[in-house]
């Protein structure tokens, strides 16, 4: 199993993820309690150029899995702009509540998230770029 990073660690963001994220902030498109988690990780996000962005960090045209802490269920999510994404292709949108939980952070880490069932946790499995 991966080593478990804490949660609260520094996400790693290029410049115009970083702004497509204070953009989602502006649009009110969260819940409450997820615009308050992607604004306290805004504050201390560490911006990069995309061609300087770590291996295992979490970004468009990434393919992620996750585990879901509470019942072991493995979940794999092809992340893309929100203009290519298709259903059809098995392509998520960076900007889906998937993309914006898990964007920024790291293999390993440990992200706790707001959806519709209430608070679930996951960790990243793998981060791998999308091949095609």
């Amino acid at each position: 199993m991966s080593q478990i990073i804490d949660s609260n660690s520094q996400i790693v963001l290029t410049t115009g993820m970083f702004d497509l994220l204070k953009a989602q902030i502006t649009r009110k498109k969260l819940s409450p309690e997820n615009e308050e988690r992607i604004k306290s990780e805004l504050k201390s996000a560490r911006q990069v150029l995309r061609k300087d962005l770590p291996a295992g960090v979490v970004d468009v045209y990434k393919s992620v899995t996750i585990i879901d802490i509470e019942n072991s269920k493995e979940y794999t999510y092809h992340f893309v702009p929100p203009n290519v994404a298709k259903t059809k292709h098995g392509t998520l949108s960076i900007l889906s509540d998937p993309g914006l939980a898990l964007l920024g952070h790291c293999k390993g880490s440990i992200i706790s998230w707001q959806t519709t069932d209430g608070e679930k946790s996951f960790q990243i499995e793998n981060v791998s770029d999308i091949v095609g």
